[in-house]
């Protein structure tokens, strides 16, 4: 506050008090014990733009070790070993002192290089504007945009491999894209409300169970049918399947590699009681989606492809997945179970007032030792009324200098006596 900003006490002690929620609500975690001792864990991460090494810390080493460090907010990896007390990372681990060596269990993606999407672009959180998703897979996180959710927003550069290119064609209604969200932006094709799970293109192409759902029911897909179409959702409607007819016409065989459909005189004739514990619902191919997936990777060549093969899986799409002899084994666990997230235990002190916590702290004390607190504050209570009363009897208003100038007078007093 500065001295010509007036601030009454109950609206500074109001404030004060808010804070402290505010504080309490961010941070409701003991942070007194590094993740380190418990091994590998889906827990929360941090990047340490500060240190040198690109290594992942977890929140309590974020908040106790490098409080002072610039970092960046990486959230949930799964499988991952705190590096904060490793030989990997200078800087020493206030919470666990015992130096340990490097964990070469964990995995580090470009996120600990402080990159993220395909696009291989920085996060800033100040000037980004638009959501950002995270794969269910690879736990990277991916701007709505280049996901073909939504344009991508002006103000956003283009990513490297392709700014000389987005320069060249930039027209002058690049300037004039209109907005109907509160944020700026259009809203996405689908929306945050309409899918409970992502999983990027690089993950769906390595698991044949992801190529084989991509497209049906449950398992969207943002596509165009053409480079010069609008991009619209893929979601395994009959609609769908009767275009397809026209996109694959005069293929030969399927477009899958990974899971082929079997033709009914290819299909083993099984009895009734093996046909019924072995019997695959997975659900047809959806040949377009199957179309996409064989063209290649769209990464590489985004302004000709028809769709990335992202897919958006929606609610309870764990319950739908196939487990018969052949696709249970290709099943993820993350794609079958939920995985649980390391929390810090909950701070019993989180949610009380500083006044409480002084009060909790003076009865932890020796009784001559709380005595002698209770003593002291109540001399600087004294001195404070002292002080503060000319500037009531006066009318005038207490500023910050003034505060200052008090409590520096005291410490005086206290360093002389």
């Amino acid at each position: 506050m500065s001295q010509n900003q007036e601030e009454t006490l109950s609206g500074y002690l109001e404030s004060q008090a808010n804070l402290v929620q505010e504080a309490s609500e961010a941070l409701p975690h003991q942070f007194s014990q590094c993740t380190y001792p418990l091994g590998p864990l889906r827990q929360a991460l941090y990047l340490c733009l500060t240190c040198p090494e690109a290594r992942g810390i977890c929140s309590a080493c974020s908040i106790s070790c490098h409080t002072d460090h610039e970092q960046i907010e990486l959230f949930p990896k799964r499988s991952f070993c705190c590096d904060c007390p490793t030989q990997a990372i200078a800087h020493p681990c206030s919470l666990h002192t015992t130096l340990e060596v490097v964990n070469v269990s964990n995995t580090y993606g470009q996120n600990f290089n402080g990159l993220f999407c395909r696009c291989h672009r920085t996060y800033d959180a100040n000037k980004e504007r638009e959501a950002m998703i995270q794969c269910l897979a690879c736990e990277d996180w991916f701007h709505e945009s280049c996901c073909n959710l939504r344009e991508r927003p002006p103000s956003r550069e283009s990513s490297p491999e392709h700014k000389d290119q987005d320069e060249a064609s930039k027209g002058p209604e690049d300037d004039a894209q209109s907005t109907t969200s509160s944020s700026g932006l259009p809203p996405p094709l689908i929306g945050p409300s309409d899918y409970d799970s992502f999983v990027c293109t690089e993950c769906v192409s390595k698991s044949p169970i992801l190529r084989r759902w991509a497209g049906t029911p449950g398992c969207l897909m943002v596509i165009r049918d053409s480079p010069s179409s609008p991009w619209r959702v893929l979601c395994g409607d009959p609609e769908d399947k009767n275009e397809t007819l026209e996109v694959v016409a005069g293929t030969k065989r399927p477009s899958s590699p990974s899971l082929p459909e079997e033709t009914d005189l290819e299909r083993p004739r099984l009895s009734p009681s093996a046909s019924a514990s072995i019997q695959c619902l997975a659900p047809p191919p959806n040949p377009i989606a199957q179309r996409i997936l064989s063209d290649g990777n769209p990464v590489m060549d985004p302004d000709t492809s028809l769709g990335f093969c992202d897919i958006f899986l929606t609610e309870g799409f764990r319950n739908r997945w196939c487990h018969c002899d052949t696709c249970g084994p290709l099943l993820a666990q993350y794609l079958s179970v939920e995985e649980e997230t390391y929390e810090p235990p909950e701070d019993p002190d989180s949610g009380l007032s500083l006044e409480e916590l002084g009060m909790r702290a003076l009865s932890r004390l020796p009784r001559e030792r709380a005595i002698d607190g209770i003593h002291a504050f109540n001399s600087m209570r004294d001195d404070l009324k002292n002080y503060l009363r000319p500037f009531a009897e006066q009318g005038k208003v207490v500023n910050e200098a003034d505060v200052k100038s008090f409590f520096e007078s005291l410490m005086e007093r206290k360093t002389s006596a």
